[in-house]
């Protein structure tokens, strides 16, 4: 019995690139891309016939939309039906800062401040050209907090996400004064 490993959707194969089986690929949800070489990869819907799982050969290109090469893929007629595909991988092939990356998986996450306590939910990843923002509604009312390295301190797995925020960022006037 094989065991299961979680995958995560992170790209879209959109079109096919020249006659030797290159694919052009496009990130998906707001991620950045993340297909390196040697990572292997599996495609949505899978295909009737032939290889369920391939792996990245090249990737060529800047941006969040690259040329791909698959192992096995060497011309047109393998690329071609591989279009439209969602490429999906393991998620322990991603790289470790990876949760900061998936804003599918932080909406709901619970933030506290190692000096005020709790703050509240995050409820909207904002995308920035730097970094993003984390929109946090809670007692102190709406917190935007800059997802860096420098302010989050600690993201397990499941449970609150520990931020050290600098004097001034979060308001005031808390709402458990409400009775």
């Amino acid at each position: 019995m094989s065991s299961y490993e979680p995958h995560r959707t992170i790209a879209h194969i959109i079109k096919t690139h020249g006659r030797k089986g290159e694919v052009v690929v496009a990130a998906r949800d707001g991620l950045p891309f993340l297909l390196a070489n040697g990572m292997e990869v599996c495609l949505v819907p899978p295909p009737l016939k032939g290889p369920r799982r391939f792996v990245v050969t090249s990737c060529s290109g800047d941006g969040d939309v690259r040329r791909v090469k698959f192992d096995g893929v060497d011309d047109l007629s393998v690329s071609t039906p591989l279009v439209g595909r969602t490429v999906m991988v393991r998620l322990s092939a991603l790289p470790d800062h990876f949760v900061l990356l998936d804003a599918m998986a932080l909406i709901g996450r619970e933030l506290h401040d190692r000096n005020l306590g709790p703050l509240g939910l995050i409820e909207e990843v904002m995308r920035g050209p730097a970094n993003d923002v984390w929109v946090v509604r809670g007692a102190y009312g709406e917190v935007l907090v800059p997802a860096v390295d420098a302010f989050v301190t600690e993201m397990p797995n499941s449970g609150p996400i520990v931020v050290d925020l600098p004097d001034g960022l979060v308001g005031e006037g808390a709402v458990d004064d409400q009775v």
